[in-house]
């Protein structure tokens, strides 16, 4: 999961761009670009980090124009290699920057047609930089001198045509202005706003509506389903749906998970969101556990609170905040590496004893994924005296594989992949273990915007919007992903062993 920002605006960007992604951070911690356009030069820094370590003073006196993207990344598998920080850049046609959120389903073949079709090379292991290298050689065989709109259209509708999965894009192109564009399915949200200067209109899109409240932009909507923005470097903006059948299917777990509470999504408060999911699992737990002697319900911060307390009420419980959460560790979700999430909850939690001492509490988080950091969670609890430990899930079972860009594409890292409840409730070392039901989950969510009825929910009942993924191609990411495994554990291997010959040698 990535976030992805882009300004047009009358007066210097560099600042909004940078508080934009310090807002959007949450979407990824592994990397952090801007590039901005003054004077017919891009100005480009990206490095691995959080955006405050990224970007310096010096960095952003050095980004210079008042038209740029952004791009805040976290690897979908498993690189942190700075190669692949964004936006990436190509210097034909015009000079392209691009910025992306999501997972390709078919780069594989297309990476072998962009060689032997464009003659373009891919330098590195990412979608991203392929799906740039598509888009350029569409807009290079469709584009005059002087780029028109519909020029721009065709080309995004070509880009529509070749690649299949989820993706929100955000491109600038030097001399003419910013495209935005949205997958088909409307998988990955995608934003457009507005603000009104004395110097004119500036635009902005972003991933979420959140991005513009921290610089003045006023939220016009969102981007639809294979639909597409152009906005010219004077702040002329043009829109066209460029996809042939649309279909509004926005990926749930950015309303359980991913996105900020203050955020809207489709039409949908994500915060409004949670409180139904409250709402329905209180309601399920009331029915199917009349007989538990819950004294206390906490959530595992942060994502859960809002979740927990309209638990809480409907259960007509004490709610309690349990644990204080180190604001300066990351997502553990979106670590990178097994041993780096293990290490971290620790650090990241701990526990009010008083909360717990003698009581039978029930902890309420958001998802249940790998079960290393509920279990984890739940021995806490257990060392902070509580006498039995109820676990509540305010999403379905996770059993199914996600290839849209979300860190989970190997089924045997998921602890509900072939388990019942019971098994995954032992695993855990939990009392009992409770899961918001799919439609229930659904309804939470779309309670909110009845005009989508659709979602993805492959995560849950292994239905893949796409309609291009298999079993086969499953068991292919999945190998790959142990191959990836693998060649990073070798080069961790060579680079302590070079660093034990290098103290041998000091020595």
């Amino acid at each position: 999961m990535c976030g992805i920002v882009g300004i047009v605006g009358k007066s210097p960007v560099g600042q909004s761009l940078y508080d934009s992604l310090t807002v959007l951070q949450h979407r990824g911690q592994d990397a952090a670009g801007i590039v901005t356009v003054d004077q017919g030069m891009f100005h480009l820094r990206k490095a691995n980090g959080l955006v405050r370590d990224v970007f310096r003073n010096r960095h952003m006196q050095r980004l210079t124009g008042s038209f740029g993207i952004g791009h805040v990344r976290y690897p979908t598998a498993g690189s942190s290699s700075s190669a692949e920080a964004q936006p990436f850049y190509v210097n034909s046609p015009f000079g392209i920057a691009f910025a992306h959120n999501g997972n390709l389903t078919n780069a594989e073949e297309l990476q072998q047609e962009v060689f032997k079709t464009a003659r373009r090379h891919i330098n590195t292991t990412s979608d991203s930089e392929l799906l740039l290298n598509i888009f350029a050689y569409e807009l290079q065989n469709s584009a005059s001198l002087v780029l028109q709109p519909e020029e721009v259209f065709e080309a995004v509708a070509k880009v529509h045509s070749k690649i299949r999965g989820a993706y929100a894009i955000v491109a600038a192109i030097i001399g003419h202005g910013m495209v935005a564009f949205r997958d088909p399915y409307g998988i990955r949200p995608l934003a457009l706003g507005k603000r009104v200067t004395e110097k004119g209109e500036e635009y902005m899109v972003a991933s979420e509506s959140v991005a513009m409240d921290a610089v003045g932009f006023k939220f016009i909507r969102d981007v639809a389903p294979g639909e597409a923005v152009f906005v010219t470097e004077d702040g002329q903006l043009f829109t066209q749906q460029c996809a042939d059948n649309p279909t509004h299917a926005p990926c749930i777990f950015e309303f359980v998970y991913f996105a900020r509470p203050d955020s809207f999504i489709d039409g949908m408060s994500v915060y409004a969101s949670r409180v139904n999911m409250g709402r329905k699992l209180g309601q399920k737990i009331a029915r199917e556990w009349a007989d538990m002697d819950i004294d206390v319900v906490i959530p595992i911060p942060e994502t859960s609170c809002d979740v927990a307390l309209q638990i809480a009420q409907e259960l007509e419980l004490p709610y309690r905040q349990g644990f204080v959460k180190n604001r300066y560790i990351g997502r553990t979700f979106i670590m990178p590496g097994q041993v780096m999430r293990r290490k971290s909850v620790r650090q990241k939690l701990n526990a009010i004893s008083s909360e717990f001492a003698g009581k039978n509490v029930l902890l309420v988080d958001d998802s249940i994924v790998r079960g290393t950091t509920s279990e984890q969670i739940i021995d806490m609890a257990r060392e902070a005296g509580a006498k039995k430990v109820y676990f509540a899930s305010a999403a379905p079972e996770i059993r199914f594989p996600n290839v849209y860009g979300i860190d989970m594409p190997s089924a045997n890292e998921l602890i509900a992949h072939g388990r019942d409840i019971e098994e995954i409730c032992d695993l855990i070392g939990a009392d009992g273990l409770i899961y918001q039901d799919i439609a229930d989950l659904v309804t939470a969510v779309s309670e909110e915007n009845n005009d989508i009825t659709r979602f993805d929910t492959a995560v849950f009942d292994g239905n893949y919007i796409t309609g291009d993924v298999d079993q086969a191609y499953l068991e292919h990411i999945d190998s790959m992903r142990n191959e990836d495994a693998k060649n990073n554990s070798n080069q961790l291997e060579l680079s302590n062993l070079e660093m034990h010959n290098i103290e041998s040698e000091a020595s």
